[in-house]
């Protein structure tokens, strides 16, 4: 698990975003939100600072899920992680 927590950081590194993030955090976060939802496209808001909004468009399957894009909206500012790619 420890690799996917990396990727996803690496993967939001690389967008340009400067703020610490914790891709456990982030992941359990997703978890948690998904938790009893059923098999479906779904677009998850969570505001993990007071100045930033993570969307997360997920497809959540029978035994897993597939986040395809984050967008981090912080104070004007967009940036698109798309983990498809």
């Amino acid at each position: 698990m420890e690799e996917l927590y990396k990727a996803i950081e690496d993967k939001i590194k690389e967008s340009g975003y400067t703020r610490e993030v914790s891709g456990k955090d982030i992941y359990d976060d997703i978890c948690e939100q998904i938790e009893d939802k059923e098999n479906g496209n779904y677009l998850i808001i969570s505001k993990f600072f007071e100045d930033t909004v993570f969307e997360y468009v997920i497809t959540v399957m029978d035994e897993d899920f597939n986040l395809s894009v984050l967008t981090i909206n912080e104070n004007g500012q967009k940036y698109i992680i798309d983990f498809d790619k």
